[in-house]
């Protein structure tokens, strides 16, 4: 697993510090989510990515098993390691999600996102409005504050919104639903990259429609809180599927 905000920070090069475990992890991994290395295909041998990624034999093995729990790969002896069916592949993995900002842009995938997120986060969102206490609803205010002053600072835009949504998923008080978390910022991510003649009108609509959902959810009154936020997913849905 990867911690929340990571994929957003990456949008303006910061990337956590490396380590080799997962440098492997993360370029083994891009290049099967991006196609590079087809499903069904075998990996070079132990000899070859060692040489390629620069690591010893244990680091490689290590970084194949974490591979394979997320189910992107099986290692077979005297097969070597094959690239699984997506049928197995762990989608709710935030790192495998992550891996598909670099893949290329498919609409289905995209659409199949949108349907996972309403059904996870309109859920938390009603829960949010029952269960919420004043130390969320002021938490939320506060990351909503720092996305609107965020100036032209995509990332601080992003990773300010990705806070709102995790709080909404927390106040929920339903631990399941903070799964909504990894999709919300793949989407975040695509749709802050996406047309940049336009991210500012983007990301000002986006504030202010959480700022209602935030409204909303403090009166206690679900049902708005739902209407609002399916503005909020509408709006990404547009941007997000528009040529594509």
């Amino acid at each position: 697993m990867i911690e929340a905000g990571s994929l957003i920070r990456s949008l303006s090069g910061r990337h956590a510090a490396r380590n080799f475990h997962s440098f492997v992890i993360n370029e083994i991994g891009r290049a099967i989510v991006s196609g590079e290395f087809p499903v069904g295909s075998v990996l070079a041998s132990d000899a070859v990515m060692m040489e390629t990624y620069g690591v010893s034999r244990t680091v490689l093995r290590e970084a194949v098993k974490t591979l394979e729990a997320k189910g992107l790969v099986e290692a077979r002896p005297k097969v070597g390691t094959r690239v699984s069916p997506k049928s197995r592949w762990n989608f709710f993995d935030s790192q495998v999600l992550a891996w598909h900002f670099h893949a290329p842009p498919d609409r289905r995938f995209y659409e199949n996102l949108f349907e996972v997120r309403a059904a996870l986060e309109l859920p938390a969102v009603t829960g949010a409005a029952r269960h919420r206490t004043a130390e969320h609803v002021r938490l939320m205010k506060y990351w909503l504050h720092q996305a609107a002053t965020s100036g032209d600072s995509i990332e601080q835009f992003g990773l300010a919104c990705l806070e709102v949504h995790s709080l909404i998923a927390e106040s929920s008080q339903n631990t399941l639903l903070r799964g909504v978390v990894g999709v919300v910022e793949l989407l975040l991510a695509v749709a802050l990259t996406r047309n940049a003649s336009t991210v500012s009108a983007y990301c000002e609509a986006s504030a202010a429609g959480l700022e209602k959902v935030i409204l909303a959810i403090e009166a206690g009154n679900a049902e708005d809180a739902r209407a609002h936020l399916s503005t909020c997913l509408e709006l990404d849905h547009e941007r997000i599927l528009e040529g594509v």
